[in-house]
């Protein structure tokens, strides 16, 4: 056996066929698109959303509300969180930085700082933004607190 005698296995290779190449071929004049209408025009293609000339669906669908396109999305961590984080790995600077590691927030998320838990150890936290009960609760224990 040699290069020379290598065949595809049977039945794995079709001929292609030539559609609209005279009656000859058995795929003539219409060539397998029917008789008339939208589909048996050349260029044709169906627009998105096309329901045969019923009413789509996205135009069906009433249409409400509203979405602000300047909307920032805050990863809210809680003091409970940050105590936890504190008092385990013993640090007492805690920033976006140290909440990524810790696997708390994504790399680029703004984070806000909520005031769900109590705090007992003095910490300086850097985020991009606090609720008062977070501020409050972290400026009693002596913590600092600064926005990003």
């Amino acid at each position: 056996m040699d290069l020379s005698n290598i065949k595809p296995a049977p039945n794995s290779t079709k001929n292609k066929v030539r559609k609209g190449r005279g009656q000859g071929s058995g795929k003539g004049k219409k060539s397998t698109r029917g008789d008339k209408g939208m589909k048996s025009r050349s260029g044709y293609s169906r627009k998105l959303g096309f329901e045969g000339g019923q009413m789509p669906l996205h135009r069906r669908v009433p249409k409400y509300g509203f979405r602000n396109l300047f909307r920032k999305e805050y990863k809210a961590v809680n003091i409970s969180t940050l105590e936890k984080l504190a008092t385990e790995k013993n640090i007492n600077k805690i920033d976006v930085e140290t909440l990524y590691n810790a696997g708390l927030v994504k790399k680029d998320s703004l984070v806000k700082i909520l005031g769900n838990g109590k705090l007992t150890k003095k910490v300086d936290v850097k985020a991009h933004a606090f609720s008062k009960s977070a501020i409050k609760a972290i400026e009693s224990v002596e913590g600092t607190i600064e926005k990003l």
